[in-house]
């Protein structure tokens, strides 16, 4: 008999020719800003783990006491038995910390983004979506039966004119990243603001990568711009400056009972074990106590992005810790990255699909956690290769 996946192995061989083929690495451990990768210890700047916040101990005590009372795996979907204590007052402190009505919790941020858009628009709706927006976005808009309109990055213009285009539609829905995730710069959030309103759309943010790190209270750029009430929609994710896992909604109380009943990766998935909700609830505690963790990387940050400038690198707009090295092709940012981790540092080169030809590049993402004399080593090193 055939084997119906026989074309796999020819494909996997052109990925191997095009360099583009990906393969899966173990690390030893992940300590704030090292790695043991490959029986090598690195400075690690790869990591979304921006307030240092992976390996807290504060963190694991809060897992282990969550096991102890509710074991570890949760058992069903939410909506069966799904659900317990650790993840009901989650959500509660949720929505304290994001001053919303009400939150709910996701097994990852990805399937907040795609279930919700597909929960939201519908045949006769019309998204529009930022070019760059992160891929559990444009699943989402792909998942949903709506039609979508993709508007060039961060162009309000463009945005107004296709909302003009799209009066006759039942329904508009507005998504964006608020910090995108490759470039490291932010949308423009009042002005998206004041388009909704203008034109009677919702407006759906994600706040993955700015949680925790910008605004007074560590809510994101919604609370840094003031826009709070003016969004419709709020994702994140405990993945990143939280340093756990699964995602979150943030809204009124008629939004999340709407995604409970209607959204179909919180409906018919397991829901997370109790020991990430209990994790959780203590990360959102360090967030509220420790703002000099978000004040102190910000500080490295634009210390770092200054300093990049001055060698003659190109980092594009970055307001933020992500901060992209633009290099342009694909074989220039990996042996950059190779040279890197000779030099004991992870700096991984980033290439398509996750960026569009031409626009590949070194994505450099800092934590708290990093010292100035790894700051220091990382633009030595970079000024070494810019100039070598």
């Amino acid at each position: 008999m055939a084997d119906p996946l026989a074309w796999i192995p020819e494909q996997l061989e052109l990925l191997e020719s095009l360099e583009r083929r990906r393969s899966i690495h173990i690390r030893a451990t992940q300590q704030g800003p090292s790695v043991d990768w490959k029986e090598r210890e690195l400075l690690n700047f790869s990591s979304n783990d921006y307030l240092n916040l992976a390996a807290d101990p504060r963190l694991e005590a809060a897992a282990c006491e969550a096991i102890q009372r509710e074991g570890w795996g949760s058992g069903a979907s939410p909506l069966i038995t799904g659900r317990g204590q650790n993840q009901a007052s989650l959500e509660v402190a949720l929505a304290q910390f994001e001053a919303t009505e009400a939150a709910l919790t996701f097994a990852s941020g990805f399937a907040a983004n795609a279930g919700v858009i597909d929960a939201l628009a519908d045949r006769g709706d019309v998204i529009l979506s930022d070019e760059k927006n992160h891929a559990s976005i444009i699943d989402g808009t792909r998942l949903s039966k709506a039609t979508v309109r993709v508007y060039p990055h961060r162009d309000l213009q463009y945005l107004e004119n296709l909302l003009k285009q799209c009066s006759t539609f039942r329904r508009r829905l507005i998504v964006t990243d608020t910090l995108f995730s490759m470039d490291g710069d932010i949308a423009p959030l009042p002005e998206l603001a004041d388009l909704a309103e203008a034109y009677d759309a919702m407006l759906m943010v994600d706040e993955a990568h700015a949680t925790g790190v910008f605004g007074e209270n560590g809510r994101g750029l919604c609370e840094q711009f003031d826009v709070e009430d003016r969004v419709s929609i709020r994702v994140g994710t405990f993945s990143k400056a939280l340093g756990g896992h699964g995602g979150f909604v943030v809204g009124s109380e008629p939004l999340i009972h709407w995604l409970v009943n209607r959204c179909r990766p919180y409906i018919f998935s397991t829901a997370p074990p109790a020991a990430n909700a209990g994790a959780m609830l203590a990360a959102l505690k360090i967030v509220h106590d420790e703002p000099q963790r978000r004040t102190d990387l910000l500080a490295k940050a634009k210390w770092l992005r200054g300093k990049l400038r001055e060698i003659g690198w190109s980092l594009g707009d970055s307001e933020s810790q992500i901060i992209p090295v633009i290099v342009g092709t694909e074989n220039l940012a990996m042996t950059l990255s190779a040279q890197l981790h000779e030099m004991g540092m992870m700096v991984p080169g980033i290439r398509p699909p996750s960026v569009p030809d031409g626009e590949c590049l070194l994505r450099i993402s800092l934590s708290c956690g990093h010292t100035q004399q790894h700051l220091d080593t990382l633009v030595e090193a970079l000024t070494e290769l810019r100039l070598g």
